[in-house]
């Protein structure tokens, strides 16, 4: 396996259309309807990635991914925005930590490129020492927006510039 994808999106659809291009890449999906089941699973999956859609009932994508963020046992997992975002969506994706977006629509080859460098990005943080990745996060302590070094880049599907 190359790892395990906690997939959450309201749309049955397309929650089971970025299983398939996953699992065709040998990755293990698990699915959340929102960020409320999100929450609910991620103990028992411990995914090595997550994406999220922004609009979701209950909790959307931006307050689950700050409370990830927020949480010791979460804030190092890498997350990405899988959604069609306004500009407003991408400003509050910067300010809660989250690592990648792709626009939907999107390419299946986007979506699997993203998560595979997702993927190394979450190797590479496990193996630091401390407690804080790249400095505060919003959500919890610090929560100044690009906390991250080089924010949080929109118009690309991955974050290259880190330290």
């Amino acid at each position: 396996m190359s790892g395990r994808v906690l997939v959450v999106d309201d749309n049955e659809v397309i929650r089971q259309l970025i299983r398939v291009n996953l699992e065709l890449e040998g990755f293990e999906v698990v699915t959340a309807a929102d960020g409320a089941e999100c929450l609910e699973v991620i103990r028992r999956v411990k995914p090595d990635v997550v994406t999220l859609d922004v609009m979701m009932p209950r909790l959307d994508g931006l307050r689950t991914a700050a409370r990830l963020r927020a949480t010791p046992d979460t804030r190092r997992l890498p997350i990405a925005i899988v959604s069609a975002c306004t500009p407003a969506d991408l400003d509050l994706g910067e300010t809660v930590g989250v690592d990648g977006y792709l626009g939907k629509p999107f390419d299946p080859a986007d979506l699997v490129a993203l998560v595979r460098r997702l993927m190394r990005l979450g190797g590479e943080l496990a193996g630091e020492v401390g407690g804080e990745r790249d400095g505060g996060f919003g959500g919890g302590a610090g929560g100044q927006r690009g906390g991250r070094p080089g924010g949080f880049r929109p118009e690309r599907t991955e974050r290259t510039d880190r330290g």
